[in-house]
């Protein structure tokens, strides 16, 4: 197992870091995606779904949907560590706000509205700080 699962630790020793660029989400069924650039890619049944800057979708011609910012917790968080985003996602929801996680194998990624970024940010800087 690799990374941290104790979820005070892991909440007190995030770095949020807000990415640049705004992302959106696609769907398509085309094949030819696979050669696109995206930050992730998902098989579901129904098509693939890629999360992208909203400059790669329009330059592919795919239209986006949840235009949002990307906020890395900079923790290295293990996939098994048990109610992390849970926490975090009930938390920014607390705060009127929905977001879209995504667990990369080293750390978790959260994809939040892109006008509530910086509220984001100063909620998941709040939640480290009293964690501590």
């Amino acid at each position: 197992m690799t990374g941290g699962t104790d979820l005070q630790q892991l909440i007190a020793g995030m770095r949020p870091e807000l990415m640049p660029g705004v992302f959106v989400f696609v769907t398509t069924q085309d094949v030819t995606v696979a050669g696109l650039p995206a930050r992730m890619r998902f098989e579901e049944a129904e098509g693939t779904t890629l999360i992208m800057t909203a400059e790669e979708a329009a330059q592919a011609g795919l239209a986006g949907s949840f235009r949002s910012r990307m906020i890395t917790l900079n923790v290295h968080s293990s996939l098994e560590a048990v109610g992390f985003l849970a926490r975090i996602a009930t938390r920014l929801a607390a705060e009127g706000m929905g977001v879209n996680p995504v667990a990369g194998f080293y750390h978790d990624h959260l994809f939040v509205p892109e006008d509530r970024a910086e509220d984001a940010m100063e909620t998941l800087r709040e939640m480290a700080a009293t964690a501590r």
